[in-house]
């Protein structure tokens, strides 16, 4: 690999080999094991790849993949990473082409017989080009009923990326969530124009405090940093915050990448194509994405509502909308 790109390697452990695993919706035989490598343009630490990584290295410690990855990879250096791996004999490459969707699709169409998989604002192209979204606003949906029920201002901020598709869907579907129970609430939103910089994400959500917020939508690690700070409440996105700031993150829209790959992989091991959009596996009745929360920040009569949709979510009787307009 290009020197700067910085590589660390996981190998399924060798004492798996021969090994049936039982376990309910993965991979499971040894012999069926496929080579997997990721691309990340961030470090796995980022809150969004360590989704990806996190389900990765299960698979592999499942034993149902050899696993290897790169970590912070510029752009211009991605498309040759994904050419790399697949001479290296991936069978699946897994990443992330929102700043280089062209060049990601020109490597997938070089290489028929190697099957991508990538999170993307576009749709699949050809038999082996997939694409997954981020859907964990259902969660943030929940999380947003829970906040509305809590805040004294009546001011909520949220702090996101970049304007794609799925940061507006999530921050949509919070601002969704706070009406259904504070229809008058009014919202604060900034983008800090990247997918990681913590710095600047505290300090975009330190303007939205000065603006009256008093509860913050965490779309990007730095928030809480603001929140703590300044003594009011945040929730998180992707992973579970409350640890890191406790007192401060009262809930978490949690998104969980294994059912996407385990989708892929069905695939990949039936020989099925490849070129399709695995986002359906997001949501909350596929185990995509779900909803954490701190009972002891949380006043106990703003859940019993929020427990009534997500169960109407699971059982497909509510359905939060998939809204991938620009907040404004």
């Amino acid at each position: 690999m290009p020197n700067t790109i910085s590589r660390r390697t996981l190998l399924a452990a060798g004492g798996a080999a021969g090994l049936a695993l039982a376990l309910p919706g993965r991979l499971a035989s040894a012999a069926e094991t496929v080579k997997v490598a990721g691309i990340h343009a961030s470090p796995v630490e980022n809150a969004w790849n360590s989704r990806l990584h996190e389900a990765l290295q299960q698979a592999a410690k499942d034993g149902a993949i050899d696993y290897v990855f790169s970590e912070g990879v510029a752009g211009t250096d991605y498309a040759r990473a994904m050419r790399e791996y697949a001479d290296g004999g991936a069978k699946l490459i897994v990443g992330e082409s929102y700043a280089v969707e062209a060049e990601a699709r020109q490597v997938a169409a070089d290489y028929p017989d190697t099957a991508f998989l990538m999170g993307s604002s576009g749709g699949p192209a050809g038999d082996n080009f997939g694409t997954f979204g981020t859907w964990n606003h259902e969660a943030a949906y929940l999380a947003g009923m829970l906040a509305g029920k809590m805040s004294k201002t009546g001011t909520f901020g949220a702090v996101g990326a970049i304007p794609i598709p799925e940061v507006n869907n999530l921050i949509n579907a919070f601002r969704s969530g706070v009406r259904e129970v504070r229809p008058d609430a009014r919202f604060l939103v900034g983008f800090i124009g990247t997918f990681f910089d913590p710095p600047k994400a505290k300090e975009a959500a330190m303007a939205q405090i000065d603006a009256g917020a008093d509860i913050l939508f965490g779309e990007r690690i730095g928030t809480a940093d603001a929140a703590q700070e300044r003594g009011i409440l945040s929730i998180g996105s992707l992973i579970d915050y409350t640890p890191r700031y406790p007192k401060t993150v009262f809930s978490n829209a949690m998104w969980y990448f294994r059912p996407i790959l385990d989708g892929a992989l069905a695939d990949v091991a039936a020989g099925a194509k490849t070129g399709k959009d695995y986002s359906p596996f997001s949501f909350m009745k596929m185990g995509g994405n779900d909803i954490v929360f701190d009972a002891s920040l949380t006043p106990a009569e703003a859940v019993p509502a929020m427990e009534e949709k997500r169960a109407a979510i699971k059982s497909g009787a509510f359905t939060v909308p998939v809204d991938n307009t620009e907040p404004s």
